[in-house]
């Protein structure tokens, strides 16, 4: 993987670095061939990567699979007559390692070529990417492998990703965060609102959900108390304005975020970029230098002990 060392004085540095340079990547990324027969393929995938996997299933209209690892080990007939695809920045994420031992038609996605899950799965896709070589929240690792699975079930273009990022960043500065945060998202922005949340999660610490939007009217809505955040990723129809409507009439502080465009992979990338600023202006906003997951010591060495 090509790094780039650019000096940064703090991990939320590194993250904004990070995200800035995702434009560059945008515009020289190389889309791969779908793949054929799409109904015999299964992604895996744990954290950001879990949600690549769950872009790549809503943009193959779901004739892919997306699981965690967890599932796969306890069913393994979930896997029979099927190929199986790893993704993991890292390469090292154990579960994922423990499937390609038990699996034979395997392929790793990964930023890794050396990776103990590398060497285990019968095919590499590389993922190739520029970043600042500091331990930060994920952006560029999590675009990658976004956009890669993606390509690998449909054909798309990005021409205008500086114009997404500038509408995301002007969006983000406009968005305050107050309360328990909910993140609500329908199709193709839900796998987006899910990693929204982990941002937040990583950078900030803050206790923060995401949910389908028809499932938070059944479910996430009665946990609410006057002055949570709602934001709804989704362009305006009349079922998010009605929602929207009751939130505000009880207090909540609720907002649709509008994509700025009509296609639906320039929206998810206008999401995936508003996810990534939304947490980096709110951890400015509180002088934050580190994100809360390097700051938490013992949170994070009990994650590494599960995760590796």
């Amino acid at each position: 993987m090509p790094i780039i060392k650019i000096k940064v004085v703090s991990t939320i540095a590194a993250f904004e670095k990070e995200i800035k340079m995702q434009i560059k990547f945008v515009k020289n990324f190389i889309p791969l061939q779908p793949i054929p027969k799409q109904n015999q393929i299964i992604f895996c995938g744990t954290g950001d990567s879990f949600v690549s996997a769950k872009l790549g299933e809503v943009f193959s209209d779901f004739k892919i699979q997306a699981f965690d690892p967890l599932e796969l080990l306890a069913n393994k007939k979930l896997l029979r007559k099927k190929k199986l695809y790893l993704i993991s920045i890292s390469g090292n994420t154990i579960s994922n390692i423990k499937l390609a031992k038990a699996y034979r038609n395997t392929v790793a996605i990964t930023a890794n070529k050396q990776s103990r899950l590398a060497k285990k799965c019968n095919g590499i896709i590389p993922l190739n990417f520029e970043n600042t070589a500091i331990q930060t929240a994920g952006s560029i690792s999590f675009l990658a492998s976004a956009l890669t699975c993606i390509s690998l079930v449909t054909r798309f273009s990005l021409k205008d990703a500086h114009y997404l990022f500038c509408m995301a960043d002007r969006m983000a500065k406009k968005i305050s965060l107050s309360g328990t945060v909910f993140v609500l998202g329908n199709y193709w922005s839900y796998p987006v609102a899910m990693y929204c949340v982990a941002k937040l999660y990583e950078t900030l610490g803050l206790d923060a959900h995401y949910e389908r939007i028809e499932e938070f009217s059944h479910m996430g809505l009665f946990s609410c108390k006057k002055g949570d955040t709602i934001l709804v990723f989704e362009k305006k129809n009349s079922h998010n304005q009605k929602l929207l409507a009751g939130l505000k009439r009880y207090g909540l502080n609720a907002m649709r975020i509008d994509p700025p465009s009509l296609n639906k992979f320039n929206q998810v990338l206008f999401f995936i970029f508003v996810s990534q600023l939304l947490a980096l202006y709110s951890a400015k906003k509180k002088r934050k230098k580190d994100c809360f997951f390097v700051e938490q010591k013992k949170l994070r060495d009990t994650s590494s002990a599960m995760i590796y």
